[in-house]
C-alpha cells in the first residue's frame, strides 16, 4: 500500500503542471455540474490558493524588478525598454478593441434584445487622469508594499534600482542580496504552484456549481461575440506577433504560455496570475530577468486586452439595445475611450464590469441605461471573465516576448527547448524532496 502510494505520488509530480491543471479543470466542471450550490462549500479552497499566490507577489514584483533593472548594467536602456514595452501595450489593446467592435457591428448582439424589466447594477465612479498619475508616486513606499499598490511598487522598484546602478562598487552587496531574492521568490512561485490543481478544482466548481454556463443561455449572441472576439485576438494577433514580427513558432509560444493562461482562466486576476506569468516567461519562453521582471508587472497591471474586448462589445450591445446609431466616428471614439479605461482597469476579477460608465456614455447613454445594462451583464461576468483573463495574460506573455527579442534579453534555446531552464531543472528535482 505504502509503495503504491509512493507510485502516486511520485507519477503526479512528474505529470506536466498544465496536465493536472486541465485535468482539475475538467473534473471542476463536472464536479460542479453535478454537486450545483453545494460546490459553494468547498469555494475556501481556491480562495486559499488564490491567497498564496497573493502572498508572494508584492515581494515578487518589488525584488524581481530591482534585480532586472540592475541586470542591465545601463539606466539609459530601462528607457528604449519602456518606450517599446508602452507602445507594444498600447497597440496590441487597440488591435483588441478593433476586434471586439468589428465582431459586435457584424454580429449585432443586441438585437432584439429587452431590457426594460432590467435590474440595475451598481456603478463605480471612474478615476481622473489625474489621481491615476499621482498615485504611480508613493508618499510611502513601505505603505504602498504594504497596501499592495502596484503601479507605486513598480515606479519606486525601478529608481531604487537605477539608483543601485549610479551607486557601482557600494552598492553591489544590495544589488548581490536583490539577485538572491529573486532567486527565492521563483522558489517560492514553485511551491505554492504545486497546489495549484486543487485550487483550480475548488474555483471551477464553485463557477459550475453557482453560475455556470446556464447563466449565458440568457445572453448567447452578447457572450458568443465576446468569447470569438477573445479567442480571434489570441490566435490570429499574437500568433502574427510570433511568426512574421519575430520569426518564432506560435505553437512554441503557446506551449509555453499555457501554465500561466490556465491559473489565469481559473483565478480570474492577471495580478494572481503575475507569478507564474513570471516563471513561464523566464523558464519556458527564454525572457530573460531584466525584461520579465519589469514587463510583465506593468502588463498586469495596464495591459487589459481581454478586457478591452469586453467593454467595447458590450458598449455596442447597449447601444444597439436602446437604438442608438453609431457611426465611424462613434466607433472611433469607442475604441479611444475604451483603450484608456482598459489601461486603468483594476487586475482583479470583475473590475472591468464597473468601468463601462466612461465609455457608454460617450455614445449617449444614460446613467439609467448603463445601470441597467451593467446588472443585466452582471449574473454572467465571472465565465466571461475568466476568459478575458486568459487573454489579458497571453497580451502580456506575448509583448514581453517581443520587447526581450529587440533588447536581446532572449534565449532562443529556451524557447524553443521543452521549456525547461536551470531554475525548472532543479526545481523539478527538488519536487518529491
Amino acid at each position: 500500500m505504502a509503495g503504491t502510494a509512493k507510485t502516486f505520488t511520485q507519477k503526479w509530480f512528474t505529470t506536466p503542471l498544465w496536465k493536472r491543471i486541465v485535468l482539475a479543470l475538467v473534473l471542476g466542471v463536472i464536479v460542479g455540474v453535478i454537486w450545483g450550490e453545494g460546490a459553494q462549500s468547498i469555494r475556501w479552497i481556491g480562495d486559499l490558493f488564490i491567497r498564496l499566490i497573493q502572498m508572494v507577489v508584492v515581494p515578487l514584483i518589488f525584488i524581481t524588478i530591482v534585480s532586472g533593472v540592475v541586470a542591465m548594467g545601463d539606466p539609459k536602456k530601462l528607457g528604449s525598454l519602456g518606450i517599446k514595452t508602452l507602445v507594444m501595450y498600447m497597440g496590441t489593446t487597440a488591435v483588441a478593441i478593433s476586434v471586439g467592435l468589428l465582431l459586435a457591428a457584424v454580429i449585432q448582439p443586441g438585437a432584439g434584445v429587452d431590457l426594460t424589466g432590467g435590474t440595475p447594477g451598481a456603478l463605480q465612479d471612474p478615476v481622473s487622469f489625474r489621481d491615476q498619475m499621482m498615485s504611480i508616486v508613493p508618499t510611502n513606499p513601505v505603505a504602498a508594499l504594504a497596501n499592495g499598490d502596484v503601479l507605486a511598487i513598480i515606479f519606486f522598484a525601478v529608481i531604487f534600482g537605477m539608483a543601485i546602478l549610479v551607486v557601482g562598487k557600494p552598492a553591489q552587496p544590495m544589488a548581490t542580496l536583490m539577485d538572491a531574492g529573486a532567486d527565492i521568490m521563483l522558489k517560492l512561485t514553485h511551491w505554492v504552484m504545486e497546489f495549484a490543481p486543487f485550487g483550480v478544482f475548488a474555483l471551477i466548481a464553485w463557477v459550475a456549481g453557482t453560475q455556470g454556463a446556464a447563466a449565458l443561455l440568457d445572453v448567447v449572441a452578447l457572450a458568443s461575440t465576446v468569447i470569438i472576439a477573445c479567442i480571434v485576438h489570441t490566435v490570429v494577433v499574437h500568433s502574427s506577433i510570433m511568426k512574421f514580427g519575430l520569426g518564432l513558432s506560435p505553437v512554441k509560444f503557446f506551449k509555453g504560455a499555457k501554465n500561466a493562461m490556465l491559473v489565469a482562466f481559473s483565478t480570474s486576476s492577471s495580478m494572481a496570475t503575475l507569478p507564474v506569468t513570471m516563471t513561464a516567461a523566464e523558464e519556458n519562453l527564454g525572457i530573460k530577468p531584466a525584461v520579465a521582471s519589469t514587463v510583465l508587472p506593468l502588463g498586469a497591471t495596464i495591459n487589459m486586452d481581454g478586457s478591452a474586448i469586453y467593454v467595447g462589445v458590450v458598449s455596442v450591445f447597449a447601444a444597439q439595445v436602446f437604438g442608438v446609431e453609431l457611426g465611424l466616428v462613434d466607433y472611433l471614439l469607442v475604441a479611444a475611450t475604451t483603450t484608456m479605461v482598459s489601461i486603468g482597469t483594476a487586475a482583479v476579477p470583475g473590475a472591468s464590469v464597473f468601468l463601462m460608465a466612461a465609455v457608454m456614455a460617450t455614445i449617449g447613454l444614460t446613467p439609467e441605461q448603463i445601470a441597467v445594462v451593467v446588472g443585466f451583464v452582471l449574473p454572467f461576468d465571472r465565465p466571461l471573465d475568466m476568459l478575458r483573463t486568459s487573454v489579458n495574460v497571453t497580451g502580456d506573455l506575448s509583448v514581453a516576448t517581443a520587447v526581450a527579442n529587440w533588447e536581446n534579453e532572449f534565449d532562443k534555446d529556451v524557447f524553443d527547448s521543452t521549456g525547461k531552464s536551470r531554475r525548472a531543472a532543479v526545481s523539478t528535482a527538488e519536487t518529491d524532496v
